[in-house]
């Protein structure tokens, strides 16, 4: 029986590229996003062509009926899940200085980068130890994708810096609380990486890539995500539940 992944976000950008290594992995997906669905027919045809039995579910990860939505639609498709990514996430529609910023902004980025993934959590949380409880041989596993900018500052962008530092802080959190059950908790911290939230500032960063910002000089790819992602859902790091895994090219590595 295939394992079953829900993936946030996973219509596109970095959801799409763990939806795709994933389903390379032998997990069928099931993808949240706000898209309608046939936005996204492309995507769950390429995910079929891997192997996979996709599920779409439209929904807000901010919105908690939405959230309760999409994990009935999963029980009653698959009546099982074993990992979830919680990868959805915004910018800010302005970026502005924290002098200047409004909060109105800010309340819409906690929503959805960190309220939303919290609760989502929650909930998968208590379904997966229901299926541990009744089947020995449960693996279940909860990744968080958060950002350099949960440690690197951008006074332009404080309320998206504060919602992933809360990303990273909610991992040790479910972490420590999950331990007991042998439900390990992951963070993949990306860098630059190339999706559409990026693309509005691709001059900026392709100047900023050639004169060294990274040890590899080029931009990130959705995919080297999820192969960190399919690393971890597999089961090859049992043993470091709580961790943060860097992908980001060797841009936070300290130099002198």
């Amino acid at each position: 029986m295939r394992r079953v992944a829900l993936i946030t976000g996973g219509g596109r950008g970095i959801g799409y590229g763990v939806a795709k290594c994933l389903a390379a992995d032998g997990f069928d997906t099931a993808l949240l996003g706000v898209r309608p669905a046939d936005a996204v027919v492309d995507k769950l045809d390429a995910l079929r062509g891997l192997g996979a039995d996709p599920l779409y579910c439209q929904g807000n990860v901010a919105n908690r009926d939405e959230r309760q939505r999409a994990l009935d639609a999963i029980r009653e498709k698959y009546g099982r899940l074993h990992v979830l990514v919680n990868n959805a996430g915004v910018a800010p529609d302005v970026r502005a200085d924290i002098l200047e910023a409004s909060e109105e902004s800010f309340e819409r980025l906690i929503r959805i980068n960190l309220q939303g993934p919290y609760f989502l959590t929650q909930s998968t949380a208590r379904w997966m130890i229901d299926q541990a409880k009744g089947d020995p041989a449960f693996r279940g596993c909860i990744i968080n994708v958060s950002s350099i900018s949960a440690t690197v500052a951008s006074p332009t962008r404080g309320d998206y810096c504060i919602s992933k530092a809360g990303v990273s802080m909610a991992t040790k959190l479910w972490a420590t609380r999950l331990g007991e059950f042998s439900i390990p908790v992951y963070e993949i911290r990306p860098g630059i990486i190339q999706t559409d939230m990026t693309s509005v500032v691709k001059e900026k960063y392709d100047k900023l890539l050639a004169g060294g910002l990274c040890l590899q000089a080029r931009w990130g790819l959705p995919d080297d995500v999820g192969k960190a992602a399919a690393m971890l859902a597999r089961g090859d790091l049992p043993y470091s539940t709580g961790q943060v895994l860097l992908v980001d090219g060797g841009m936070t590595l300290q130099r002198l």
